[in-house]
């Protein structure tokens, strides 16, 4: 499915015509005044002419900018109040459907009804996600601190539960000593998430994702088509993919590394072609 998003172009239409009208005007005033002080005064005080110089360049360019940047910022608090609205008014029907699908589950006893409320109650903990990702996406454009201390061993049982419902066929080993941390929850959430995403799409015929918490650091290792050292210096770049094949846009490993240098993590990959691809993050001691 295809998702188009259509632009107000007309707003930044008017914005460029405005800009040009302020710099029209302002420069013409700024070379009125420039003439009418040295050639009808005749002032000819070199440090009088760099002051005039300095406050009109400066104000003609508070104008300008004021005039480019408001829109701007009247644009995107829309954007974000609409955001919320609509946040907000998923988290009923999200809520609804879960409680509901319990309740008949409780009544259920063939198995293809029981097999038809797994399937919605997996829609819904997917619709669930999304709903949790776009309320991530809010807090840090509010430039919120998402930063919370939690156990890792639980977040990855729990993204492994839920990415099993997703590829039933993978094999997910775990070996998870506990780990507590002080970090972006929801931005890893979305690391690991990728990392075991690309472990799955590029896993060729292996079937097998292995998972290691040990010394502060989780190591996920696939064993699928690998990357050879110049794939490797390249898989961070926007947009880069290995195999143009594959779906998605090649901009999860960068949100991987973005999230990772922001929250003191190390990261590291190991891999070679059809050997697999060992990915480690080595987290911050509290």
């Amino acid at each position: 499915m295809k998702i188009f998003v259509v632009l107000d172009t007309n707003l930044f239409r008017n914005l460029r015509i405005n800009i040009f009208i302020y710099y029209f005007v302002s420069v013409t005033a700024f070379l009125a005044y420039f003439y009418y002080f040295l050639a009808i005064i005749g002032i000819d005080n070199f440090y009088m002419i760099i002051l005039f110089l300095f406050v009109s360049i400066s104000v003609s360019g508070i104008f300008i900018s004021k005039l480019a940047i408001d829109p701007l910022i009247e644009y995107a608090i829309n954007l974000q109040n609409l955001s919320k609205e609509t946040l907000h008014e998923l988290n009923l029907p999200i809520s609804t459907i879960k409680t509901n699908t319990q309740m008949l589950s409780k009544n259920l006893h063939d198995n293809k009804s029981i097999k038809r409320i797994e399937r919605i109650n997996n829609a819904c903990d997917m619709l669930q996600d999304r709903y949790n990702e776009l309320d991530y996406m809010i807090k840090m454009q509010s430039r919120e601190d998402v930063k919370e201390e939690f156990f890792v061993d639980e977040l990855v049982q729990e993204r492994v539960s839920f990415l099993s419902k997703i590829y039933p066929t993978f094999e997910f080993n775990t070996n998870l000593e506990t780990l507590q941390i002080l970090n972006d929850r929801k931005g890893l959430t979305k690391v690991i998430d990728n990392i075991i995403d690309n472990g799955v799409k590029y896993s060729k015929d292996s079937k097998i994702i292995d998972i290691k918490l040990h010394d502060n650091s989780l190591f996920i290792q696939d064993y699928g088509i690998g990357m050879d050292e110049a794939e490797l210096l390249k898989i961070f770049d926007n947009y880069y993919q290995s195999n143009n094949n594959m779906k998605g846009f090649g901009i999860g490993l960068s949100m991987v590394k973005r999230h990772c240098d922001k929250n003191d993590t190390i990261l590291r990959f190991k891999s070679s072609p059809d050997n697999g691809t060992r990915v480690e993050l080595k987290f911050k001691k509290i």
